[in-house]
């Protein structure tokens, strides 16, 4: 196992045990001592873990942001089903915006069959998921921030209203009636707000954890947003209320 791959798996890992021991990193990875604190010290470096005695744990992120690494082995199931749901939507022919994120992430593995598919996107994943496709690819020029491993785009180097996008899907890091959807991040809020703008039709791919939150940077209302794609596990008093709104609520059966 290559050192980076090595890393990946630590990363799952603590993502679902959050705290590890020395001895029990070295069996589950089948290394060396020497090798693993290689490896630890490495990712320690970068933030994304802490050295604690006889152990690792996940570093705490900054403002209630979990990394891409943890958010991608995270609710995976629910977050596989909502992307196959959106993938229904997508149809020969579109021109489509993929939002960085781990859950519109999913939706590239599941859309290389459509023909003369266009997407537009600043989600690096999603680029090499697709790159070794028949999708063309459009990538939003702009600043590289690497801890969400998307670009940031800025008006003077990329023109959004040339683009012709049929549909957007749009991620988020909370979704309450009042506010709409909102995210961490005020650069990539602005990205998603450009998109929304200029996008025929509008879907939010969210698992239902993000419901019921309003976090940092307001995004826009739900009058704005044409349906939210979720997974089953979302609480039965949403579904109610949301009846009451314009913007449907699509559930994905798991």
């Amino acid at each position: 196992m290559l050192p980076l791959e090595r890393q990946k798996k630590i990363i799952e890992l603590l993502a679902v045990k959050k705290v590890l021991k020395l001895t029990e990193l070295t069996e589950d990875l089948d290394v060396s001592m020497d090798t693993l604190r290689r490896d630890i010290n490495h990712l320690s470096s970068q933030g994304k873990i802490e050295k604690i005695y006889g152990g690792v744990k996940l570093m705490e992120t900054w403002l209630g942001e979990s990394s891409m690494e943890e958010r991608m082995v995270s609710h995976l199931d629910e977050k596989e089903k909502i992307a196959r749901k959106c993938s229904d939507i997508i149809q020969d022919g579109d021109c489509i915006y993929i939002d960085s994120g781990s859950t519109t992430y999913q939706i590239a593995k599941f859309i290389k069959h459509k023909k003369n598919l266009t997407v537009v996107t600043n989600s690096i994943p999603v680029i090499n998921e697709l790159m070794q496709s028949d999708v063309e690819l459009i990538i939003i020029g702009g600043k590289i921030r690497t801890q969400e491993q998307s670009v940031i785009a800025y008006d003077y180097i990329f023109n959004f209203h040339e683009l012709n996008v049929r549909k957007a899907f749009i991620c988020c890091s909370g979704i309450t009636l009042e506010r709409g959807i909102s995210d961490f991040n005020m650069e990539e809020a602005i990205t998603r707000k450009k998109m929304i703008e200029l996008s025929s039709e509008v879907y939010i791919a969210a698992d239902s954890t993000k419901f019921g939150k309003d976090v940092t940077v307001a995004i826009a209302p739900l009058d704005r947003i044409d349906a939210i794609i979720t997974d089953n596990n979302l609480d039965t008093g949403f579904i109610a209320k949301f009846k009451k709104t314009r913007t449907s609520l699509i559930v994905a059966d798991l």
